[in-house]
């Protein structure tokens, strides 16, 4: 079994000159053999096209995104012909287990259900939470830090579950939607929201948001709460293919190719 870990290597910067913590998923002592790819000759990566900035289709057609751009450096690092063919996401697992593609890129979560229809790959990215605070805050996003701060979320969510389980001091808000989180933050009604990373970081980086805020604290990846994370599917019992996969996602990471990706599409780090 490949051992993954999240780590914090440090920080590299993006284009807005913000350092971004870019994570690491692989354990550096855990150095995998390159496998044989005898029987692999090309690789037909299936993925979705409408899931912006993971995948999707420019004007022209042409598929972008983290997810695209991963998939090719995957194919560059095994020295293996590529394509990459888009479905929608709900005809996707079935035409993986049809034969229509060899491989599943397009922001599967790992989890119960998924396991019993494909095998995966080691998570590429997982989907933290974090907190969220006017960028003038002065406390710190503890337990501690946060007793008696008045704390956004989702209502009904995972994330309100994490803080009623570890921030019982707080005194939470609940809202029904994100466009009343974030009015409810710049306008001064809660001290600080509690909500999915990714989502928040693209919420930072718009205009939208008017350079008002930024992360405190966290990240916060407990599976029991967020999922194991995301990673590149397989028919079941393809054990080649899956372990040539994870060996590439290692290599790549090994050799910062996972950290450009990453700062291309997310200048604002979500970790």
């Amino acid at each position: 079994m490949l051992t993954l870990v999240l780590a914090a290597p440090g920080a590299a910067w993006a284009q807005t000159s913000q350092p971004v913590t870019v994570p690491n998923y692989f354990d550096p002592q855990n150095r995998l053999e390159k496998p044989d790819l005898g029987a692999i000759h090309t690789l037909r990566f299936l993925t979705e096209d409408d899931y912006p900035p993971f995948h999707f289709a420019l004007s022209d057609g042409t598929l972008t995104g983290f997810d695209i751009d991963l998939a090719r450096a995957i194919c560059e690092e095994l020295k293996i012909a590529c394509t990459i063919q888009a479905r929608r996401f709900d005809l996707l697992t079935d035409a993986l287990n049809n034969g229509e593609g060899d491989a599943l890129i397009a922001s599967l979560r790992i989890d119960a259900a998924s396991r019993a229809r494909f095998d995966f790959t080691a998570p590429y990215y997982t989907t933290p939470a974090r907190f969220v605070a006017r960028k003038d805050a002065t406390f710190k996003a503890t337990p501690e830090g946060l007793a008696g701060k008045k704390i956004g979320v989702i209502g009904e969510t995972a994330h309100e579950a994490f803080l009623k389980a570890f921030f019982p001091q707080i005194h939470r808000q609940t809202f029904a939607n994100r466009g009343e989180l974030y009015a409810a933050l710049q306008g001064g009604q809660i001290d600080a929201f509690f909500d999915d990373a990714i989502t928040s970081s693209f919420w930072l980086a718009g205009t939208a948001a008017a350079n008002c805020c930024a992360f405190r604290g966290g990240p916060y990846t407990d599976s029991n709460y967020f999922g194991e994370g995301v990673g590149i599917a397989v028919k079941k019992g393809n054990d080649d293919l899956r372990r040539a996969l994870d060996y590439a996602l290692v290599e790549l990471a090994r050799r910062g190719v996972y950290t450009d990706i990453y700062l291309k599409y997310f200048p604002i780090g979500f970790y």
